[in-house]
């Protein structure tokens, strides 16, 4: 009896091993190939993941970047022109002016009124300095348009910008004078000097005391000369007229391709002068400006 117990428990103690030696069975691990495919596929979308990542956190800055230089460079732009402001209140602050070569360097400065070779053939009062002025906002739109202009190879020959009421006062006196006489074969040699009141070339008030309004040519960098306009500057009759038929084909072009690049800049050409352009949105309207025309004016 004792020998069929100790031979069924030891039957069932085989069982048990073979039943323990089942469950401790591991699962065949995958082949090496396998095993590398997975680990670099895992390290391939690691990878992607990583530089989709910084991939989007690059354009995220660049996008940031570009959107604060459109913010920044408008505003610096701005900031160029608004700046301070003359007082409109006061003809002799010059706070709002600046001179047209600080913002167009290459602008050919001829102005006539510190010579003598003018209408009046004297020093104008108030000229103090060869030099050009305009407001911010003139200055500016005129290097829009001297930008365009020297695409097409010319620059801006300047022979006026802003002008004092002195020197408008200055004029008004020697129109006045009806015997002073010297400078008329040059300048009106068609009129009698008693009608350039009545014909509008002589006023009191001038929209270059505003600082808006700027009388200027085209110097063509080909040739090294001025443009052929048909016409010299301040000659007082309808020769200067911009539409004057009287001009050749090749004048009149030469006038409106001056005229256009004004105008496209937010100037407005004057009907009877084809040098003359003033600012259509002129920040002083209302003020006739009086210190001289001279760098000291300024307050930078």
């Amino acid at each position: 009896m004792k020998t069929v117990i100790k031979a069924a428990a030891a039957v069932l103690m085989a069982s048990l091993v073979l039943l323990l030696a089942a469950c401790s069975v591991k699962p065949a691990p995958e082949s090496s190939s396998d095993q590398t495919t997975s680990s670099a596929g895992s390290a391939e979308q690691t990878a992607s993941e990583t530089s989709a990542d910084q991939t989007a956190a690059e354009l995220k800055a660049e996008v940031s970047v570009a959107s604060q230089n459109e913010t920044e460079a408008p505003a610096e732009a701005q900031k160029e022109i608004s700046g301070e402001r003359s007082d409109p209140g006061d003809i002799y602050d010059a706070t709002g002016f600046v001179s047209v070569t600080d913002v167009v360097p290459d602008v050919i400065l001829e102005i006539r009124y510190y010579s003598t070779y003018n209408f009046i053939g004297d020093r104008v009062r108030g000229y103090e300095e060869p030099v050009a002025l305009l407001s911010k906002e003139a200055a500016y739109a005129l290097k829009n348009a001297a930008d365009t202009l020297r695409e097409k190879g010319y620059r801006l020959k300047i022979f006026d910008a802003y002008r004092p009421q002195t020197a408008v006062d200055h004029f008004v006196e020697w129109a006045e004078d009806l015997d002073d006489v010297r400078m008329k074969q040059y300048f009106y040699p068609e009129l009698d000097k008693s009608v350039l009141f009545d014909y509008g070339y002589i006023a009191r008030y001038s929209g270059h005391s505003r600082g808006c309004t700027v009388d200027l040519t085209l110097f063509d960098m080909d040739t090294g000369e001025e443009v052929d306009m048909g016409g010299s500057f301040d000659y007082f009759g309808e020769l200067s007229h911009p539409d004057y038929p009287g001009v050749t084909e090749q004048q009149y072009k030469n006038r409106m391709l001056l005229q256009d690049a004004m105008t496209g800049c937010g100037f407005r050409a004057c009907q009877t002068e084809w040098w003359d352009f003033k600012l259509i949105d002129e920040p002083y309207p209302d003020t006739y400006f009086s210190f001289p025309v001279s760098l000291d004016s300024l307050k930078y």
